[in-house]
């Protein structure tokens, strides 16, 4: 098995097209055909269904496309890892996060990072909640903030460190009958239209769960694909949203108002995971450190 088959077959199930992949490798499409063939020969199995000029993976074809993927994210890590030893402070650090964390908190650390290391990179992406998880159980990325921190069960895939726990607060048009409360409770706003983020976003889920736990299930007005989004739509009138509370600072919007909750402690664990399985770059390493010591630092000059 060589490289190059990986490598042309790691485009061709990327694309489900021949030629594409081809014209992406920058080679001749016949060069493609053969190398694909000659690796499906070596391993006595067809790695994809055949459709024309598409093709699709075989199950089995799925597994060594996975398994192929984790291979080819060690060799890209192995050469960084050799360049990052030589300099950490210069590397790069691949990191995911939730949407949430986008406008105020990733910035933030970032920023306070590259003012100790300013040459040194990041490489971000954002996903849903299960494929952060996921993407660094598989290799994606070796770091990801992410909030609430995963259950126990995932443990022997996953390390991490909570950061800090941040409260639940509500959001409220600046009209709203409750608009010039200290504070209210859960349960007060049952007969609220909400706007929530779409289903698959766990922080929907903590949502939900909170107000069936005070017993009703939220009226859903609207759905936001984001929670700037759900800003704008209270920021309208069009309902009202719970929010973490980081979320806010710096950035509450215009015509409403941010109020306390007073009845259910509703917080969410914001922290860092990282896999068991493989050792942190010296770059997300340097990183990982200084993220545990900002947070030690906050914690205590809040308490």
């Amino acid at each position: 098995m060589e490289i190059r088959q990986i490598q042309y077959f790691m485009e061709v199930a990327k694309r489900e097209h021949v030629t594409e992949a081809a014209d992406s490798l920058h080679v001749a499409q016949s060069s493609v055909s053969r190398q694909i063939f000659n690796l499906e020969d070596e391993l006595g199995v067809d790695l994809f269904i055949r459709e024309g000029r598409r093709v699709k993976l075989t199950p089995l074809g799925r597994v060594f496309f996975e398994r192929m993927k984790q291979v080819t994210n060690l060799m890209e890590e192995s050469k960084r890892e050799i360049k990052e030893y030589l300099n950490p402070e210069k590397g790069t650090v691949r990191i995911a996060f939730p949407i949430s964390m986008a406008a105020h908190t990733l910035p933030s650390i970032i920023y306070a990072f590259r003012t100790s290391f300013p040459e040194a990179k990041f490489q971000m992406s954002n996903a849903l909640y299960y494929d952060l998880i996921n993407g660094v159980v598989t290799g994606d990325f070796n770091l990801a903030m992410i909030a609430p921190m995963p259950p126990k069960e995932i443990e022997n895939k996953i390390n991490g460190t909570t950061l800090f726990t941040e409260n639940i607060v509500a959001l409220l048009p600046f009209h709203h009958p409750f608009a010039d409360r200290k504070s209210i409770s859960l349960r007060e706003l049952k007969d609220d239209p909400f706007v929530v983020l779409p289903e698959g976003f766990i922080f929907r889920e903590q949502v939900v769960n909170a107000c069936m736990k005070v017993g009703y299930s939220p009226q859903i007005a609207f759905e936001g694909k984001d929670i700037d989004a759900l800003k704008g739509l209270v920021s309208a009138g069009l309902g009202i949203a719970l929010m973490p509370e980081m979320t806010l600072i710096d950035n509450t919007p215009r015509s409403t108002v941010v109020i306390p909750l007073n009845d259910y402690n509703l917080k969410r664990t914001v922290g860092v995971i990282y896999p068991t399985q493989r050792d942190l770059l010296p770059t997300e390493a340097l990183f990982y450190e200084f993220l545990l010591k900002t947070y030690d630092r906050l914690n205590e000059f809040k308490k």
